[in-house]
């Protein structure tokens, strides 16, 4: 984990891992836009302030300094935190940022720490959120054994799990928002782990710049994801604002059986995370 300093976040430190001595040649402009819009001085008061706190009292901590609160709807499908059961939960993935940390709260209360969240490996930066996650790198488009290995041990270590199927945060498309198709693989590690699934739906959206920005990254087949770099951004635009998870019942593991393929059942539970 790494250690929080009051410069914990530096986009300078930063390019000079990734780039070496390239790192010199990246323009002043550049570095200060990258610093401007990935929060930098914000992001790191922030991990200063709440320095001493890891797991869900961050994150109680953070939600309340950025004003973020939930409304939820269908709490009684949340299964009972003295249930001896083992569950997966998914959900639809709009924000990016908060529907991660809103989400994290709820199910930490619930089961009094014992969730683990499938994220993007770079909010392993993050080392109050770390020891709630299981980082994934949504930038490789190839199988990750080690990854594999790990989901599987949190599986087995009886940990509740969450995932974002999508991996990355919703996308407009023809004038709708939702997800990208999500991967099959929250649904086929809970039925190997024999694990019911609990289907959630969160509220919210993303600025009408994020989303062109997306979609012209893709129209020109960008080999970063830019639009990434404005999930910061994306955050402090949506503090003190109050968004709603909404519950669904939990689907048993033996639904999925070999009348659709893998591929139909994860279409099936993300369809019914929409109708929530």
């Amino acid at each position: 984990m790494i250690e929080v300093t009051e410069h914990t976040i530096d986009v300078n430190a930063l390019l000079r891992s990734k780039m070496g001595k390239k790192a010199y040649y990246v323009p002043r402009f550049l570095v200060n836009w990258l610093t401007r819009i990935i929060h930098q001085d914000e992001v790191n008061a922030i991990l200063w302030k709440y320095r001493d706190k890891t797991g869900i009292e961050w994150v109680d901590d953070v939600l309340q300094h950025l004003k973020l609160r939930v409304e939820v709807k269908g709490l009684e499908n949340l299964p009972k935190s003295d249930d001896e059961k083992r569950y997966t939960f998914c959900s639809n993935h709009p924000l990016g940022g908060p529907d991660g940390l809103l989400i994290a709260q709820l199910l930490g209360h619930q089961y009094n720490g014992n969730i683990r969240l499938l994220v993007n490996d770079l909010l392993m930066n993050l080392p109050g959120l770390a020891p709630l996650c299981i980082p994934v790198n949504t930038v490789a488009h190839k199988s990750n054994k080690h990854t594999s290995e790990t989901i599987n041990k949190a599986f087995d270590d009886g940990y509740n799990m969450f995932f974002f199927p999508a991996g990355l945060c919703s996308r407009k498309i023809n004038g709708e928002i939702r997800d990208l198709p999500w991967t099959k693989t929250f649904l086929a590690k809970s039925i190997q782990h024999q694990r019911d699934i609990v289907p959630m739906h969160i509220s919210g959206h993303n600025s009408d710049k994020f989303y062109r920005i997306a979609n012209i990254c893709k129209m020109l087949h960008s080999p970063v994801n830019v639009a990434m770099l404005y999930l910061a951004d994306e955050l402090f635009r949506n503090t003190d604002k109050t968004f709603t998870i909404t519950i669904g019942a939990p689907i048993p593991w033996n639904t999925f059986d070999k009348t659709r393929t893998m591929s139909e059942w994860t279409r099936f539970v993300q369809n019914k995370v929409y109708e929530l």
